[in-house]
């Protein structure tokens, strides 16, 4: 007997598994908004030299403050101030407009900066003078965080196959709401920045937990909807989070503005289940039994006593031992397992690295950064619901492979289209973010089915390393226009044909049973 019988007496989608869904929905709407926070968070505002300190002894007490501006900060091309220089000396000669500026020496900012406080009243720029010399740092709260998002993978990943998805998806929550929180009142920039780092290692769990135990409650014909489900919650989060960020324009304000959801989702938690195929897989046969109850009476299902006697589930889980642990050397100890964690790795790691390479080099588009956001957000919809119909239609491998070669050819047409034409090159490089973001969310569901069980958290969290590895790689692919203007799209384009490529290889898991156990992967033919 497998389990996907036992749900099939239970109703494997009814009430309950509805029930994991909203719980998990809740849950991870936070995340795309920490993951996106930087982009609010880090801004840094039109600045320029504070001058205020050189008016000792009233010396340009009958200048206006514009006169003293002229005298003091040179102008760019653009007819801006300098963000980081200043004149070594007074230049009175220009309040008489005199243009003879070229040969006036500056000098770097000496007494700090004054920032455009109309559009955010504070971010970590403007708290830290984050900016000229230090603007590196300022960019670097976005790869520390995600550096912890990726080691953070690797740990829950492990510690959920081994300790159970319930109690780890809590301790998720718990560390997320506590780090996010502690860095909004962070009082240094390394304390910040160690409390980011920790942030993205705890709310990682959160998507790759609630993700596979969704998953691993609902039937085979309703697995598409829940993977298509979750990524919707991320696109929620990702519309949403413009309007928190228009209305909370200090950063230690949004950064708990965006945490508080976690209150709810700690709340919630208490009606979580256990995964009932983790608890069997593992030789807890007692409490599998409990909630597959507990299941079966919230989806007004009765008679199912000799379904759920703990002789029938002990039935499921037979070729391997209950009693040992796994790890993540269980994903190359075997052939096949081997070749899927190679296969599935590579392709998260393009589809991460384009996905976010797009996000990060779109522009042309002329809008604010909340519009900007906004419609970024609202370009993964239709192609999520396109995803949804495609996924049974076509399959899995087929969708994930014409998504990621798509997204080649998009990034291939903007390298022949002229500069001039912005118009076309902005179409077209959204039309690649949507197709990217079809890629993500097919990969998610696909990569979960395609793992056993007993190893499925462990895969899920390498996955989830293997494209954390793609987010940090991306913005340093875009700096290869130093070389070649093109370059970046160019690899870009390459990386994507590579995951399609890759991904063709990969078995079809549309209509078949969940595996559970390595045992089972390697014994199937059709696989790799």
């Amino acid at each position: 007997m497998r389990f996907e019988n036992i749900l099939s007496d239970i109703n494997g989608f009814g009430r309950f598994q509805k029930m994991v869904i909203a719980i998990s929905f809740l849950g991870r709407f936070t995340l795309p908004c920490h993951f996106m926070l930087n982009n609010f968070i880090a801004v840094v505002p039109p600045h320029h030299c504070n001058i205020s300190a050189l008016d000792a002894g009233d010396v340009f007490r009958n200048l206006t403050l514009q006169q003293q501006l002229t005298v003091h900060i040179p102008v760019q091309e653009d007819g801006s101030l300098s963000s980081c220089k200043m004149f070594a000396e007074p230049q009175y000669q220009l309040l008489l407009n005199s243009s003879n500026i070229t040969d006036a020496p500056t000098v770097p900012c000496k007494n700090g900066w004054v920032y455009d406080t109309s559009a955010f009243k504070s971010t970590l720029a403007t708290e830290w003078d984050l900016v000229c010399d230090k603007r590196r740092e300022n960019k670097a709260t976005a790869t520390i965080f995600f550096v912890g998002v990726m080691f953070g993978a690797v740990c829950f990943g492990s510690l959920s196959d081994r300790f159970g998805r319930r109690i780890m998806l809590l301790l998720s929550y718990i560390l997320g709401m506590v780090f996010a929180v502690a860095s909004a009142f962070s009082t240094s920039y390394v304390m910040f920045t160690v409390l980011r780092f920790f942030t993205g290692f705890s709310i990682t769990g959160i998507v790759i937990v609630s993700s596979v135990l969704s998953v691993e409650w609902v039937d085979i014909e309703h697995r598409k909807l829940v993977g298509v489900t979750d990524s919707l919650s991320w696109t929620f989060g990702n519309t949403v989070f413009p309007a928190i960020a228009y209305f909370v324009t200090d950063w230690r304000w949004l950064i708990i503005s965006v945490t508080s959801p976690l209150i709810l989702a700690i709340i919630t938690w208490r009606w979580m289940p256990e995964s009932a195929r983790w608890l069997i897989a593992n030789g807890k046969l007692d409490q599998a039994q409990y909630y597959l109850q507990k299941c079966a009476k919230m989806n007004q299902i009765k008679d199912v006593t000799d379904t759920l006697k703990t002789e029938t589930l002990s039935s499921i889980v037979m070729t391997e031992k209950r009693d040992r642990t796994y790890s993540y050397l269980d994903l190359v100890r075997t052939p096949r397992m081997r070749c899927l964690a190679l296969c599935t790795g590579t392709v998260w790691f393009c589809v991460a690295t384009a996905f976010y390479g797009i996000s990060f080099n779109i522009s042309g588009f002329g809008l604010s950064i909340y519009l900007t956001q906004f419609t970024y957000a609202m370009i993964e919809l239709p192609a999520k619901i396109a995803v949804y119909y495609l996924l049974d239609k076509i399959g899995r491998r087929f969708t994930e492979v014409g998504a990621l070669l798509m997204v080649g050819l998009c990034l291939g047409i903007n390298i022949v289209v002229p500069k001039g034409m912005s118009v076309v090159r902005t179409v077209v490089a959204v039309i690649g973010k949507g197709f990217s973001a079809a890629s993500f969310a097919t990969i998610v569901l696909y990569s979960s089915e395609l793992y056993p069980t007993v190893v499925r958290q462990n895969g899920m969290g390498y996955n989830s390393f293997m494209a954390r590895i793609g987010v940090a790689v991306a913005p340093l692919i875009l700096l290869l226009d130093e070389f070649w203007q093109d370059l970046p799209q160019v690899v870009l384009c390459s990386v994507a044909v590579l995951g399609g490529i890759v991904a063709r290889t990969l078995p079809e898991t549309r209509n078949k049973c969940l595996r559970e156990t390595i045992e089972d992967v390697e014994q199937h033919q059709e696989l790799l």
